[in-house]
């Protein structure tokens, strides 16, 4: 997901994975352990189909992955990223921003489940939405302003995240992603098309820019 965030790192207003601390690093320890990989693009394969659940945790290979993203994330200027943004076919996002109460969200989760939001208790909001893998255009996305995911952290354990607002919103588009969907599905065909156009114009420009961040951190 694309979506600018600040740094809050002191005074409690940091939860990773879910739970507040009283002091975290600008740049998440796996960024500075991961390395930058590819981040895939709408057209890709990987995209546009269910990612496998993650059924091998504490491993190495795990670790690595979401250092890997961690990374990726921090030059692409994200706010979040899934597995299959970096062409892995598993159920894994990784986050880290900054939501609408100025409180900065750390974390990862593997095979999030959202839960069912009752009918009484659903109030959509419509924000502008980005993602990585569509590099460049915004367009109005609704959205449940909360969401609950359920899942797994890397070593296993089980993991319960709830958001508000734009962290809410993470957490759903990024679900979505390891479901095979883009924001751009949840848009009319001819925003959808204007979009794209968007992304073709300014594509280029972002590359560029997310390997000149790679370098400047030494990846």
């Amino acid at each position: 997901m694309d979506i600018r965030f600040g740094d809050t790192s002191k005074d409690r207003r940091v939860r990773v994975l879910g739970e507040p601390v009283d002091f975290y690093p600008r740049l998440a320890p796996e960024v500075e352990r991961g390395s930058v990989r590819r981040v895939t693009v709408v057209g890709e394969e990987i995209l546009r189909r269910r990612c496998r659940e993650v059924t091998r945790f504490g491993t190495p290979e795990l670790a690595r992955l979401v250092d890997d993203m961690f990374a990726t994330n921090q030059v692409a200027e994200g706010a979040a990223l899934a597995a299959n943004q970096v062409d892995v076919d598993l159920q894994l996002f990784v986050w880290d921003m900054t939501d609408d109460w100025g409180v900065r969200h750390v974390g990862h989760i593997a095979n999030p489940v959202l839960d069912d939001v009752p009918a009484e208790q659903r109030r959509l909001v419509e924000e502008p939405e980005g993602c990585l893998s569509v590099p460049g255009p915004y367009r109005v996305v609704p959205r449940l302003d909360r969401a609950v995911v359920r899942g797994r952290d890397q070593d296993g354990n089980a993991l319960v995240i709830e958001g508000r607002g734009y962290f809410a919103r993470c957490l759903q588009h990024e679900t979505d992603h390891l479901h095979g969907q883009l924001y751009l599905d949840r848009l009319a065909q001819r925003e959808r098309k204007s979009a794209l156009r968007e992304m073709d114009a300014s594509k280029d420009e972002l590359f560029a820019r997310r390997a000149s961040l790679a370098r400047e951190l030494g990846k």
